[in-house]
Protein backbone atom coordinates (compact mmCIF):
# COMPACT_ATOMS: atom_id res chain seq x y z
CA UNK A 1 0.00 0.00 0.00
CA UNK A 2 1.70 3.11 -1.25
CA UNK A 3 0.52 6.75 0.29
CA UNK A 4 2.09 10.16 0.97
CA UNK A 5 2.22 11.76 4.15
CA UNK A 6 4.93 13.92 5.63
CA UNK A 7 8.28 12.57 7.51
CA UNK A 8 9.96 15.46 9.04
CA UNK A 9 9.01 19.16 8.37
CA UNK A 10 9.58 19.93 4.50
CA UNK A 11 9.95 16.40 3.22
CA UNK A 12 7.26 15.06 1.39
CA UNK A 13 7.80 11.42 -0.23
CA UNK A 14 5.71 8.54 -1.43
CA UNK A 15 6.64 4.93 -0.07
CA UNK A 16 5.19 1.39 0.28
CA UNK A 17 4.00 0.02 4.22
CA UNK A 18 3.63 -2.96 2.88
CA UNK A 19 4.90 -6.26 4.98
CA UNK A 20 9.03 -6.21 3.99
CA UNK A 21 9.98 -9.43 2.75
CA UNK A 22 11.78 -11.37 4.93
CA UNK A 23 15.74 -11.29 5.96
CA UNK A 24 17.81 -14.10 6.03
CA UNK A 25 20.33 -14.11 9.25
CA UNK A 26 24.01 -14.77 7.92
CA UNK A 27 25.82 -16.82 10.46
CA UNK A 28 29.50 -16.70 10.88
CA UNK A 29 31.02 -19.67 9.15
CA UNK A 30 32.80 -22.05 11.59
CA UNK A 31 36.22 -22.33 11.15
CA UNK A 32 38.07 -25.29 9.71
CA UNK A 33 39.63 -27.84 12.19
CA UNK A 34 43.16 -27.47 11.97
CA UNK A 35 44.59 -31.50 11.09
CA UNK A 36 48.18 -31.07 12.37
CA UNK A 37 46.82 -29.94 15.68
CA UNK A 38 44.09 -31.99 15.97
CA UNK A 39 46.09 -35.10 15.66
CA UNK A 40 48.76 -33.45 18.05
CA UNK A 41 45.59 -33.39 20.25
CA UNK A 42 44.78 -36.68 19.88
CA UNK A 43 47.86 -38.48 20.74
CA UNK A 44 47.54 -36.86 23.89
CA UNK A 45 44.11 -37.70 24.88
CA UNK A 46 43.80 -40.22 27.27
CA UNK A 47 40.17 -41.27 28.29
CA UNK A 48 39.59 -41.24 32.28
CA UNK A 49 37.12 -43.05 34.09
CA UNK A 50 35.76 -39.82 36.00
CA UNK A 51 33.02 -39.97 39.14
CA UNK A 52 31.00 -37.07 40.53
CA UNK A 53 31.20 -36.83 44.21
CA UNK A 54 28.22 -35.98 46.66
CA UNK A 55 28.27 -32.42 45.98
CA UNK A 56 27.73 -32.90 41.48
CA UNK A 57 30.39 -30.49 40.73
CA UNK A 58 33.03 -32.92 41.76
CA UNK A 59 35.16 -34.82 40.37
CA UNK A 60 36.54 -38.73 41.56
CA UNK A 61 38.48 -40.85 39.79
CA UNK A 62 35.99 -43.72 38.60
CA UNK A 63 37.35 -47.05 40.09
CA UNK A 64 38.52 -45.49 44.13
CA UNK A 65 36.56 -42.53 43.77
CA UNK A 66 39.00 -40.12 44.97
CA UNK A 67 40.31 -36.73 44.35
CA UNK A 68 44.27 -37.38 44.28
CA UNK A 69 44.73 -40.71 43.09
CA UNK A 70 48.26 -42.57 43.01
CA UNK A 71 46.87 -45.93 41.01
CA UNK A 72 44.92 -43.68 38.61
CA UNK A 73 47.62 -40.82 38.45
CA UNK A 74 44.96 -38.48 38.54
CA UNK A 75 45.00 -35.62 40.70
CA UNK A 76 41.44 -33.52 40.50
CA UNK A 77 42.41 -31.11 44.23
CA UNK A 78 43.23 -28.05 41.82
CA UNK A 79 40.13 -28.61 39.52
CA UNK A 80 38.17 -29.06 42.56
CA UNK A 81 38.48 -26.33 44.60
CA UNK A 82 37.88 -24.31 41.66
CA UNK A 83 34.86 -26.07 40.63
CA UNK A 84 34.17 -24.93 44.66
CA UNK A 85 34.51 -21.49 44.35
CA UNK A 86 32.32 -21.42 41.66
CA UNK A 87 29.73 -23.19 43.02
CA UNK A 88 29.80 -21.03 46.71
CA UNK A 89 29.73 -17.98 44.42
CA UNK A 90 27.21 -18.40 41.89
CA UNK A 91 27.17 -14.87 40.82
CA UNK A 92 31.08 -15.34 39.91
CA UNK A 93 30.98 -15.71 36.29
CA UNK A 94 34.91 -15.77 36.19
CA UNK A 95 37.63 -15.81 38.33
CA UNK A 96 39.30 -12.46 39.11
CA UNK A 97 42.94 -11.31 37.28
CA UNK A 98 45.65 -12.83 38.68
CA UNK A 99 46.77 -10.09 40.40
CA UNK A 100 43.98 -9.93 42.60
CA UNK A 101 45.24 -10.97 46.23
CA UNK A 102 43.09 -12.40 49.19
CA UNK A 103 43.48 -9.88 51.71
CA UNK A 104 42.22 -11.23 54.40
CA UNK A 105 44.15 -14.70 53.62
CA UNK A 106 47.48 -12.53 53.33
CA UNK A 107 46.94 -10.98 56.93
CA UNK A 108 46.01 -14.67 58.71
CA UNK A 109 49.41 -16.18 57.06
CA UNK A 110 51.34 -13.14 57.96
CA UNK A 111 49.72 -12.65 62.11
CA UNK A 112 50.18 -16.77 62.38
CA UNK A 113 53.85 -16.53 61.04
CA UNK A 114 54.53 -13.41 63.83
CA UNK A 115 53.03 -15.72 66.25
CA UNK A 116 55.36 -18.77 65.11
CA UNK A 117 58.18 -16.29 65.49
CA UNK A 118 57.88 -14.87 68.97
CA UNK A 119 57.36 -18.60 70.39
CA UNK A 120 61.01 -19.10 68.63
CA UNK A 121 62.25 -16.08 69.98
CA UNK A 122 60.68 -17.28 73.70
CA UNK A 123 62.53 -20.06 72.83
CA UNK A 124 59.86 -22.61 72.57
CA UNK A 125 60.59 -24.15 69.45
CA UNK A 126 57.84 -27.11 69.48
CA UNK A 127 55.42 -24.76 69.51
CA UNK A 128 57.03 -22.10 66.86
CA UNK A 129 57.13 -25.44 64.42
CA UNK A 130 53.68 -25.98 65.08
CA UNK A 131 52.57 -22.24 64.21
CA UNK A 132 54.62 -22.53 61.03
CA UNK A 133 52.77 -25.45 60.40
CA UNK A 134 49.50 -23.70 60.59
CA UNK A 135 50.96 -21.13 58.71
CA UNK A 136 51.83 -23.04 55.54
CA UNK A 137 48.84 -25.16 55.73
CA UNK A 138 46.85 -21.97 55.03
CA UNK A 139 49.09 -20.41 52.63
CA UNK A 140 48.96 -23.53 50.22
CA UNK A 141 45.04 -22.57 50.55
CA UNK A 142 45.46 -19.49 48.07
CA UNK A 143 43.26 -20.10 44.62
CA UNK A 144 44.39 -21.02 41.84
CA UNK A 145 44.34 -17.71 40.08
CA UNK A 146 46.39 -15.85 42.08
CA UNK A 147 50.10 -15.49 41.29
CA UNK A 148 52.10 -18.25 41.91
CA UNK A 149 54.60 -15.53 43.26
CA UNK A 150 52.92 -14.48 46.18
CA UNK A 151 52.52 -17.87 47.78
CA UNK A 152 55.85 -18.48 47.08
CA UNK A 153 57.41 -15.76 48.59
CA UNK A 154 55.19 -16.15 51.90
CA UNK A 155 56.21 -19.86 51.66
CA UNK A 156 59.86 -19.81 51.44
CA UNK A 157 59.47 -17.57 54.66
CA UNK A 158 57.49 -19.90 56.52
CA UNK A 159 59.98 -23.02 56.17
CA UNK A 160 63.00 -21.03 56.38
CA UNK A 161 61.95 -20.18 60.26
CA UNK A 162 60.57 -23.53 60.43
CA UNK A 163 63.64 -25.15 59.45
CA UNK A 164 65.71 -22.37 61.82
CA UNK A 165 63.53 -23.54 64.86
CA UNK A 166 63.69 -27.50 63.60
CA UNK A 167 67.71 -26.89 63.87
CA UNK A 168 67.19 -25.67 67.14
CA UNK A 169 65.22 -28.40 68.28
CA UNK A 170 68.02 -30.64 67.10
CA UNK A 171 66.32 -32.52 64.35
CA UNK A 172 68.86 -31.39 61.57
CA UNK A 173 67.05 -33.82 59.14
CA UNK A 174 63.87 -31.74 58.72
CA UNK A 175 65.80 -28.54 58.94
CA UNK A 176 67.33 -29.85 55.92
CA UNK A 177 63.85 -30.65 54.12
CA UNK A 178 62.74 -27.23 54.89
CA UNK A 179 66.07 -25.45 53.75
CA UNK A 180 65.78 -27.90 50.51
CA UNK A 181 62.22 -27.07 49.93
CA UNK A 182 63.13 -23.58 50.54
CA UNK A 183 65.66 -23.50 47.74
CA UNK A 184 63.52 -25.48 45.59
CA UNK A 185 60.95 -21.94 45.74
CA UNK A 186 63.23 -19.67 45.67
CA UNK A 187 66.76 -20.77 44.50
CA UNK A 188 68.58 -16.91 44.10
CA UNK A 189 67.20 -16.73 48.02
CA UNK A 190 70.56 -16.57 50.03
CA UNK A 191 68.55 -17.72 52.94
CA UNK A 192 67.81 -20.99 51.70
CA UNK A 193 71.52 -21.87 51.44
CA UNK A 194 71.90 -20.96 54.87
CA UNK A 195 69.81 -22.78 56.52
CA UNK A 196 70.86 -25.70 54.38
CA UNK A 197 74.25 -25.53 55.35
CA UNK A 198 72.91 -24.89 58.84
CA UNK A 199 71.32 -28.39 58.88
CA UNK A 200 74.49 -30.00 57.16
CA UNK A 201 76.78 -28.77 59.75
CA UNK A 202 74.28 -29.97 62.57
CA UNK A 203 74.67 -33.39 60.45
CA UNK A 204 78.49 -32.79 60.89
CA UNK A 205 78.32 -33.01 56.71
CA UNK A 206 80.92 -30.38 56.87
CA UNK A 207 82.26 -30.48 52.85
CA UNK A 208 78.23 -30.72 52.20
CA UNK A 209 77.70 -27.22 54.24
CA UNK A 210 81.05 -25.63 52.32
CA UNK A 211 79.45 -26.57 48.89
CA UNK A 212 76.05 -25.11 50.21
CA UNK A 213 77.52 -22.44 51.49
CA UNK A 214 79.61 -21.14 48.65
CA UNK A 215 76.33 -21.53 46.44
CA UNK A 216 74.55 -19.13 48.60
CA UNK A 217 77.53 -16.85 48.51
CA UNK A 218 77.49 -16.67 44.60
CA UNK A 219 73.97 -15.53 44.75
CA UNK A 220 74.80 -12.67 47.60
CA UNK A 221 78.24 -12.51 47.36
CA UNK A 222 78.16 -9.01 50.24
CA UNK A 223 76.54 -11.07 52.64
CA UNK A 224 78.45 -10.68 55.75
CA UNK A 225 76.18 -13.77 57.73
CA UNK A 226 77.19 -15.98 55.01
CA UNK A 227 80.66 -15.30 55.20
CA UNK A 228 81.05 -15.45 58.82
CA UNK A 229 79.41 -18.96 58.42
CA UNK A 230 81.69 -19.53 56.07
CA UNK A 231 84.97 -19.29 58.46
CA UNK A 232 82.86 -20.78 60.91
CA UNK A 233 82.71 -23.88 58.52
CA UNK A 234 86.56 -23.79 57.44
CA UNK A 235 87.24 -23.84 61.23
CA UNK A 236 85.29 -26.98 61.89
CA UNK A 237 86.98 -28.88 58.74
CA UNK A 238 90.59 -27.58 60.35
CA UNK A 239 89.10 -29.38 63.53
CA UNK A 240 87.81 -32.30 61.42
CA UNK A 241 91.05 -32.55 59.68
CA UNK A 242 93.13 -32.27 62.73
CA UNK A 243 91.26 -34.99 64.28
CA UNK A 244 91.89 -36.87 60.92
CA UNK A 245 96.02 -36.78 60.84
CA UNK A 246 96.10 -37.34 64.62
CA UNK A 247 94.06 -40.87 64.53
CA UNK A 248 96.19 -41.82 61.33
CA UNK A 249 99.15 -40.99 63.72
CA UNK A 250 98.00 -42.90 66.55
CA UNK A 251 97.28 -46.04 64.28
CA UNK A 252 100.66 -46.20 62.51
CA UNK A 253 102.15 -46.01 66.33
CA UNK A 254 100.10 -48.84 67.10
CA UNK A 255 101.17 -50.71 63.97
CA UNK A 256 104.73 -50.07 64.54
CA UNK A 257 104.93 -51.31 67.99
Amino acid sequence: MSHGHSHAPGEDHNHSHGPSPPQQQQQAPLAGTDPAGQSLIDQDFKPVDIALGQESHIALCGPHKLERCKDCDIDYVPLNRMSRILAQNPNLRCFPPPNAVTNNLSTTVTSTKDEGNKLFKAGRHADAIKAYNTAAAICVQRPTWELQTTMRDELSAILSNRSAAYYESEDFISALADAEAVIQLKRPWSKGHFRKASALLGLYRLDEASNAMALGLAFDPQNQELGLFVKQIQKEQEKAALAKAKKAEEENVLKTA
